[in-house]
């Protein structure tokens, strides 16, 4: 009885094989479906000469040193507006370059005791005024694509107007010579149109009021020092 169990058995898997053979064989499984293509806006380029326009306001102080002491520091203020040019050169994400701008002003202000040899009545002011100021700079930033945060130094240029108001006599004004820095940001919002702010402190070297000032010792000290908060548009070419 075994035998004929284990005959059959052995007869039902030989033919379980060969009907397995006899089946068709699977196919390749089908081919992945290939991944959607995303577009990769290409990294702003910050590179090229650029040419733009600025404007803003100023705030800061001035004193007259004058041969008995000085009248003491007083607050200039006005509004600022020109034109600026400059050069970018990019690294990676290391931007750098040269910026020069030439802006017309109108910044003033006057000490409210009195003037040198006039100090005794309070009807004649110190007054420093200014009327326009360049700088020429280097600029050195970090671009996080669009946006460009960078810190910029360098020299600055200006008048000095130095008047005793009341007095009737004529006023200086004197080109000086000093430097200037600060911090900005700028962003790119079109291919060739950036826009930008920026925060510039600047000191002028002593202007000097002589007689025409009306001051009787002579030669006077004039220090005059602005804190810039303006706004740009630039137009940029390539490299």
């Amino acid at each position: 009885m075994k035998r004929i169990l284990h005959a059959c058995a052995f007869a039902l898997a030989a033919g379980g094989q060969a009907l397995a053979a006899d089946l068709p064989q699977p196919g390749p499984p089908p081919p992945r479906a290939p991944a959607a293509y995303v577009p990769v806006a290409p990294i702003y380029n910050w590179g090229g000469i650029y040419f733009g326009v600025n404007a803003g306001y100023a705030f800061g102080s001035s004193n007259w040193t004058l041969p008995g002491g000085s009248v003491g520091a007083f607050n200039t203020d006005g509004f600022l507006v020109g034109g600026t040019v400059g050069a970018n050169f990019q690294a990676g994400a290391l931007v750098f370059g040269l910026e020069g701008d030439l802006d017309w002003d109108n910044i003033s202000g006057n000490s409210a005791f009195g003037c040198g040899g006039f100090a005794a009545s309070p009807i004649f002011s110190c007054q420093t005024a200014q009327n326009w100021l360049g700088t020429a700079r280097g600029r050195i930033g970090y671009a996080f694509d669009r946006m460009l945060i960078y810190a910029t130094g360098g020299g600055a240029f200006g008048n000095i107007k130095a008047t005793v108001n009341g007095s009737g006599l004529s006023t200086d004004s004197n080109s000086e010579f000093g430097w200037t820095a600060g911090l900005g940001v700028e962003t790119a919002f079109a291919p060739n149109w950036t826009a930008k702010l920026e925060y510039l402190y600047v000191d002028l070297a002593n202007g000097a009021c002589a007689a025409a000032c009306g001051i009787p010792a002579g030669t006077v000290a004039v220090s005059f020092t602005e804190s810039l908060v303006r706004a740009g548009v630039n137009y940029k070419f390539n490299f």
